[in-house]
């Protein structure tokens, strides 16, 4: 919703009261769910394959940079996601 910077009436809308939230309801949380954790485990063994994979490309192809520059920004990646699943989750 924008804000109105130029108002051209003074007047206040006759349901200006009814547009503001009256009562909210909090639900417990959730129990955790397996099948997110199991998918996080998942992700972790691709990456692992994918950063082993990496680290023999590499040398074997004799690519001009450091395998690190494609493992390291991966693992800070999947590590903030991890943290922030399990910092979140309640």
């Amino acid at each position: 919703m924008f804000a109105n910077l130029f108002p051209i009436s003074r007047r206040t809308p006759v349901d200006y009261e009814r547009r503001f939230v009256e009562s909210a309801v909090v639900h417990e949380h959730s129990p955790n769910d397996r099948k997110t954790e199991r998918l996080l485990l998942t992700c972790w063994i691709v990456i692992a394959l994918k950063c082993a994979l990496v680290a023999w490309a590499v040398p074997h192809y004799h690519m001009p940079f450091s395998a690190l520059w494609v493992i390291v920004p991966t693992l800070l990646f999947m590590v903030t996601v991890t943290a922030a699943f399990y910092m979140f989750r309640e």
